[in-house]
């Protein structure tokens, strides 16, 4: 069995967690001051909201009648009334607000940097000085598929999977630490995973909203309604 030595945890483990808390903290200060210049755009909350309800509609359709539902679908979808139907307003095109608002790049610059550089630096000082440490040790037994993310940096194949090396103790403070930094500062915080989500599903520019619109009226038209309500009656007549 291998004994972890205490100045491990004091030279290492320690260090690393109080690095990424004041990190954390510190990340949390500077993306805060950046929203607060930032005023939001109405039209785009707006748009954003819109489609928000018309992926409720299609994922809840079936607790509505037939007529409820072909009644709101009418509200998205009319070729001359509806909601997806109406000309959008440029300004919630991507590219036509980089163009129009030089800011925007230059924000979206910053906020990349903000989330990419402190992990860089970090990492790159984890790697440098604590690289091939083993710090920890997980309290209940693991799979060997967990290997691979508990012991980065520390090739021994003979190794129990329940220990953690310094890199992967790196990697679980980076994801790991919100819970603790919003009961420290009693707010919600810079959290990457939202930032990366955020930027898959909306673009680097924000939300296309001719695009989003058409493809929501798109699926929303040729969607099958299926009136779930009356099975359940049924099934309870039984």
């Amino acid at each position: 069995m291998l004994m972890l030595d205490p100045n491990v945890r004091n030279w290492v483990m320690i260090p690393i967690t109080f690095a990424m808390l004041l990190i954390g903290v510190l990340r949390h200060l500077v993306a805060k001051l950046m929203r607060g210049s930032a005023t939001a755009k109405i039209k785009s909350i707006q748009a954003k909201q819109l489609i928000q309800r018309s992926q409720y509609l299609r994922a809840h359709s079936g607790f509505l009648s037939r007529a409820a539902f072909n009644q709101r679908k009418e509200f998205f979808c009319d070729k001359e009334k509806g909601a997806f139907c109406q000309k959008v307003d440029p300004s919630l095109n991507p590219q036509q607000q980089m163009m129009s608002d030089p800011s925007m790049l230059s924000d979206m610059l910053t906020k990349n940097l903000t989330m990419v550089v402190p992990q860089i630096v970090t990492g790159a000082w984890v790697n440098f000085f604590f690289s091939g440490f083993v710090v920890a040790k997980v309290p209940f037994p693991l799979t060997q598929k967990f290997k691979l993310m508990l012991q980065r940096g520390v090739d021994l194949s003979s190794l129990d999977v329940t220990y953690i090396s310094s890199l992967s103790w790196y990697f679980l403070n980076l994801f790991g630490m919100q819970g603790l930094l919003q009961l420290i500062l009693g707010e919600k915080t810079f959290d990457d995973t939202q930032v990366m989500q955020q930027q898959m599903s909306m673009g680097a520019g924000g939300l296309d909203a001719p695009n989003a619109f058409k493809a929501e009226k798109d699926q929303l038209e040729m969607m099958q309604h299926n009136f779930r309500v009356a099975k359940f009656v049924e099934l309870a007549a039984k």
